[in-house]
């Protein structure tokens, strides 16, 4: 049988409030009671009921933690920076998968049924109004990976995904490369947009290298290897930039299977910088997204929120690096 707080507070000589009160954040009591209280349950081996206490503070310490791309192996290293950064700080997340969601609504409905006291939503492809959703629901709410804007609706942390394309493309350039591709993810994700025009806006001020693009279906290996044995039948580019780690190591599957060799035929660089970029059977030069910093940045912002529910809305943005690898040529010696 659980041990109950009718039994600590025997113990501990004190009453059956006092007990309740030491367990509950952010009560009054006194430090010689709480440590009271403290050594009989640690004797007893009690644990607080957490859905009790929910009862009597209204905090449930739920956070709903969203996504709706459980095929991607990058959200492996996201999921597991998230959960454990969220119990780190006695919060308990509750893991909701929107994959094939396109409309907020239901969504919505099922967390305020679990009282979750906030959400993050951990996506780069769901559109700023999806986090709205929630906010106008009177949820708080980060999103992570989310849209970047100077003046946003709500928390957002993550990278300029715009700059990220230039990046790439300033890349390409100063490996020499004269035909050029943007190998995008679904045209109608907001991370594929944004890379898009950063990349393509890029490659304007570079008339005399060619530069043409496509979109995958998904950021996925399949979607990555299907594009990309597409564009392999006509006439490819020298370098593709790829739209997330997952769909490049897709694409160079692709180009091994077609008889050539990355890069001295094809070259790719990714984004993400996924732990399975850096094994030595796929040594994926990639842009680095720090996603360790995002996670704990939109998990430090979701309890400043709790704390603080009229925080104004902020973006915290991250800067990306290149890492270099083995699928582009070398950067030429200056």
């Amino acid at each position: 049988m659980a041990v109950t707080l009718k039994e600590v507070a025997e113990r501990a000589g004190v009453s059956r409030s006092a007990v309740s009160r030491t367990f509950t954040d952010g009560a009054s009591v006194s430090d010689a009671m709480r440590r009271k209280v403290e050594k009989a349950a640690r004797e007893l081996g009690y644990s607080p009921n957490a859905l009790a206490s929910s009862l009597t503070t209204g905090r449930t310490k739920l956070i709903g933690l969203v996504s709706n791309n459980f095929h991607n192996p990058i959200f492996l290293e996201v999921f597991d920076l998230f959960t454990r950064g969220l119990q780190d700080r006695g919060l308990r997340p509750l893991l909701v998968n929107l994959s094939d969601e396109t409309e907020p609504d239901a969504s919505v409905r099922m967390l305020r049924q679990y009282s979750v006291d906030g959400v993050i939503v951990a996506s780069s492809t769901l559109p700023p109004g999806f986090a709205r959703a929630f906010r106008d629901a009177g949820v708080p709410v980060v999103h992570a990976f989310g849209r970047y804007s100077s003046s946003p609706e709500v928390h957002v942390v993550g990278i300029d995904n715009r700059e990220a394309g230039r990046l790439a493309a300033r890349t390409l350039v100063e490996r020499g490369y004269t035909n050029v591709g943007f190998l995008g993810g679904p045209e109608s994700s907001t991370s594929t947009q944004d890379r898009y025009t950063g990349f393509m806006t890029e490659m304007s001020a570079h008339p005399n290298i060619k530069a043409t693009y496509s979109f995958a279906k998904a950021y996925s290996f399949d979607a990555g290897r299907d594009e990309m044995l597409r564009l392999l039948q006509d006439s490819p580019a020298q370098a593709y930039f790829g739209g997330d780690d997952v769909m490049s190591i897709g694409a160079l599957s692709a180009i091994s299977d077609s008889g050539l060799n990355c890069p001295a035929d094809v070259g790719i660089i990714g984004l993400n910088d996924m732990e399975m970029a850096r094994w030595n059977n796929i040594n994926l030069t990639t842009i680095r997204q720090p996603i360790r910093q995002i996670v704990t940045s939109s998990i430090e912002l979701m309890a400043a929120t709790l704390a603080d529910p009229e925080r104004f809305p902020e973006a915290r943005i991250f800067s990306c690096a290149v890492v270099e690898r083995g699928t582009l040529r070398p950067a030429p010696k200056t």
